[in-house]
């Protein structure tokens, strides 16, 4: 706006009443300054103005879509991150608007910023698109992440601990006498390759290879699951319990194994992660790592706040915890 003034030889305030359509400015005042405005690309932050005011109550709560990743807004863990964002929103007094873009065009987040439709931007997931993130960051999109936090990050991110959620699920498979663990997940996506490095660092700790045959890449789909178990079990490779990077997929894995002989927890342990409602209701129940998501919808309503007034948020690790349920038993190693 400073520019314009400059260029046009008069006021800051002018520029301002005559963007905004004040007849107190000229028509042809006004012209002159829109005409500068289009050369320079100039277009109004609406949100900023709106912040400004105190007239916007609303915060954007985004849910990319990720083609390689497959995972769908009815995923139950995604269903229960809004429900705790929708309680931490209410309880500060503000609105939620929900929204889903697709994660290779994540700039459209930005609209609902400079819009003036929201203050700030929540999104669940980060998927494979940290440098648009940190784009986002660099032009004073408020935003904030729910993910783990990445080199030369600019933006906030806030999640559980993966590499300690890594670490206890496959420890306590380890502990209860397992030596061939399967790992189920694709480890090219950010949070799941931190619970792939604390899957190899509990079997480290065992004295124990990660074995790449024992690796199933799958993404967060039930059906890539089950035919990744299927090709798996076919191929001959032995195993006696699997570690899957959601409870969606823990529960595909389990399905498979009964299917083809292997039942849990009688031949195969299964330990999954989210502990997502109907965890505890599955067949046999989920023995799973907890993601803390009550804390988590506080934990990212807080920090975007944090991050609308001005302040530099740091990245927040919450700390997860080991359901043990009815999927996973002691064997004789």
């Amino acid at each position: 706006m400073a520019d314009i003034a400059r260029l046009a030889g008069v006021s800051v305030a002018t520029v301002s009443r005559a963007l905004n359509g004040s007849e107190l400015i000229s028509k042809e005042t006004r012209e002159r300054i829109a005409e500068l405005a289009r050369s320079l690309d100039y277009s109004i932050n609406v949100s900023a103005k709106n912040l400004r005011l105190k007239q916007n109550h609303t915060v954007a709560v985004v849910i990319p879509y990720d083609k390689a990743s497959r995972q769908h807004v009815s995923d139950p863990f995604f269903l229960a991150i809004v429900g705790s964002l929708a309680d931490a929103l209410t309880d500060r007094g503000f609105d939620m608007l929900l929204s889903r873009v697709d994660a290779d065009n994540l700039d459209s987040a930005a609209h609902l910023y400079n819009s003036g439709m929201a203050i700030g931007v929540i999104l669940i997931g980060q998927w494979r698109h940290h440098d648009q993130l940190n784009q986002l960051a660099a032009r004073r999109v408020p935003i904030v992440v729910w993910g783990t936090q990445m080199p030369q990050q600019l933006y906030c991110t806030v999640g559980g601990d993966n590499v300690a959620g890594g670490q206890l699920a496959t420890r306590h498979l380890l502990e209860r006498g397992a030596r061939r663990i399967v790992f189920v997940g694709d480890p090219q996506l950010p949070e799941v390759a931190h619970r792939f490095k604390g899957y190899s660092d509990a079997l480290a700790a065992f004295g124990l290879p990660a074995d790449p045959r024992l690796t199933v890449p799958s993404p967060f789909d039930a059906n890539e699951a089950r035919a990744g178990m299927t090709r798996l079990i076919e191929s001959g490779v032995e195993f006696d319990a699997v570690f899957a990077c959601s409870d969606v997929l823990a529960s595909a894995v389990m399905q498979t194994l009964h299917l083809l002989g292997k039942p849990v927890p009688q031949s195969v342990s299964v330990v999954g992660y989210d502990d997502i409602e109907w965890a505890s209701h599955s067949n046999p129940p989920l023995t799973t790592v907890r993601q803390p998501i009550r804390q988590a919808g506080v934990e990212l309503v807080d920090a975007l706040l944090l991050t609308v007034e001005g302040a530099a948020v740091p990245p927040r690790s919450l700390p997860v915890e080991l359901i043990v349920r009815d999927s996973t038993r002691h064997r004789t190693p």
